[in-house]
């Protein structure tokens, strides 16, 4: 047997936590190079493809498993749990995905309380008839013994602001050749960059890469939402009045929506010289504006239907501003 051969496989795991699942779906879109990936490393811990029990992971030594691709922000107390019990059993935690990393979409709840979610979904919504005003209960007792529920959050968290992180691989979901680039990293234990760092996503933004042509003039008198307007296919969308968080993304994703003639939305993060994708765009924006006069720039700024969904669609809870304050 070659020492290849005899090489011991990886321990690898992944965890879904707050997001869709599309995350986990793009473990599966490497295909044909899954054969790779079962080539080099066994899955040890994978709740939706494998009949593993969180008992089976907390029975694990610590740093048993090699590598976890944890997707999903910390939305509840059963999130928080497995967070610090897989970075506990972990040699290498990545943050997989733009929920994980920053939030993502799960993270908009931030702009509302869990008292006002709680109002709307049990109360509120035009489907629901609840006159005893019945809410789920963490503990519940019953003949044949006590059901329990994790503990709803008011805040939606980051990976990052839970435990301690490795890596972070952005995307929503991340590429699937930006996975492949890190599992092959990881295997080989060449091309790691130092801890912390943003992984399968290059230093530049989105403009840097995008191919539409830009001008040197980009005043304009009014935002369009992309339904709004006939894209000519050619031109930057903020110089046709959409807005596009290509300025204060990072590239990496092969500027795929903008390539499918749809706006960049900042799945793939904060480019390298941002603190906050949101401010930064604010600020983009701000530069825009065709008017001097206060009610005119205003108006134009009505234009922008949802500022909190634009600016921060992925990185609410990652960001200076982490929720909306009452």
């Amino acid at each position: 047997m070659s020492e290849e051969e005899n090489k011991p496989k990886l321990k690898l795991a992944v965890y879904w936590g707050a997001a869709c699942g599309g995350c986990c779906v793009s473990v599966l879109d490497v295909h044909e190079k899954l054969f790779d990936v079962v080539a080099n490393a066994d899955l040890v811990f994978w709740p939706i493809a494998l009949d593993i029990k969180y008992a089976d992971v907390e029975a694990m030594p610590d740093g048993y498993i090699d590598l976890t691709l944890f997707n999903g922000a910390i939305r509840n107390s059963e999130n928080k749990h497995m967070a610090k019990l897989l970075r506990q059993k972990t040699k290498v935690l990545v943050a997989y995905g733009s929920c994980s990393y920053m939030g993502g979409i799960p993270g908009l709840a931030n702009l509302n309380t869990k008292e006002d979610i709680f109002e709307r979904i049990y109360n509120e919504t035009e489907s629901t008839i609840n006159p005893e005003n019945i809410r789920p209960q963490e503990r519940y007792e019953v003949d044949e013994g006590v059901l329990t529920l994790p503990e709803f959050y008011n805040d939606v968290r980051t990976l990052s602001q839970t435990v301690d992180v490795d890596y972070y691989l952005p995307g929503c979901p991340p590429q699937t050749e930006r996975l492949l680039e890190v599992f092959t990293a990881i295997v080989t234990g060449l091309g790691l960059p130092p801890k912390g760092s943003v992984i399968g996503a290059a230093e530049k933004s989105q403009c840097d890469e995008c191919t539409r042509k830009k001008t040197e003039n980009k005043l304009i008198k009014k935002f369009y939402r992309p339904w709004e307007i006939v894209d000519d296919g050619e031109t930057c969308f903020l110089e046709q009045g959409v807005i596009c968080m290509g300025p204060a993304t990072r590239c990496g994703c092969g500027n795929r929506c903008i390539m499918g003639n749809a706006p960049c939305r900042g799945c793939y993060g904060p480019a390298p010289d941002v603190i906050d994708p949101g401010a930064k765009m604010m600020s983009a924006v701000a530069t825009m504006i065709d008017a001097n006069d206060a009610n005119e720039i205003e108006k134009i700024m009505e234009d922008i239907i949802d500022p909190a969904g634009y600016f921060y669609r992925y990185s609410l809870p990652a960001s200076i501003l982490r929720r909306k304050m009452r």
